[in-house]
């Protein structure tokens, strides 16, 4: 049997290639210059649309207590409605406001304000009901107003200042620079506080 000569010209191709890196003004052997456009696609890659980096960035819903800024991550946040209608519940402690009906379901509606010993604003028609959820609780918390939802980077949360005193120092999880506080939503969601028993004699 006979071995048939290769018909690929070799050095054809490899001068069409060079001819080619040179149109485009790429140098075909700068492993430096070549890493560095790697990088930098990459980092166009991990770029949001707005301009964060989606990677880090803290996607939370933000909202007013008693004129400062609070916000919960939105894994937690299982709806927003409107304070239009609930049921006081006079053997409760003062952190509870009511019950309200979510299609269908009762769930208690929590004062951040009062558990916070922060002071406490009337109520208005800007107050909404945020219904957080966990793996065994489900309650709405009481915002004086919805700002938002917003995607903050993880390093941008500081350490709780000292000002943060009282309840909710234990609850929250980091402070801007701005003064946007991250409420540790799992931590008070497992807190035995939140579980109320009271029985009318």
């Amino acid at each position: 049997m006979s071995v048939k000569s290769s018909s690929i010209d070799w050095a054809l191709l490899l001068k069409r290639q060079e001819a080619a890196f040179a149109a485009t003004g790429a140098p075909s052997r700068d492993p430096e210059r070549e890493q560095a456009l790697l990088e930098e696609r990459a980092r166009l890659l991990r770029q949001r649309p707005g301009g964060g980096t989606h990677a880090t960035g803290i996607h939370c819903l933000e909202f007013l207590l008693s004129g400062e800024r609070y916000a919960i991550e939105l894994p937690y946040v299982a709806a927003t409605l409107p304070l239009t209608d609930f049921t006081p519940l006079f053997c409760a402690p003062p952190f509870v406001l009511g019950v309200t009906n979510l299609r269908g379901r009762i769930i208690s509606i929590v004062d951040l304000r009062r558990f916070f010993e922060l002071p406490a604003l009337g109520l208005s028609d800007l107050n909404r009901v945020i219904v957080v959820s966990g793996d065994e609780m489900e309650f709405g918390v009481l915002a004086d107003r919805i700002v938002g939802t917003t995607s903050v980077p993880a390093g941008d949360f500081l350490p709780t200042p000292d000002t943060f005193t009282g309840p909710r120092e234990e609850f929250v999880a980091g402070v801007t620079a701005d003064r946007l506080a991250l409420l540790d939503m799992g931590r008070i969601l497992a807190d035995p506080r939140m579980v109320v028993h009271e029985e009318v004699g």
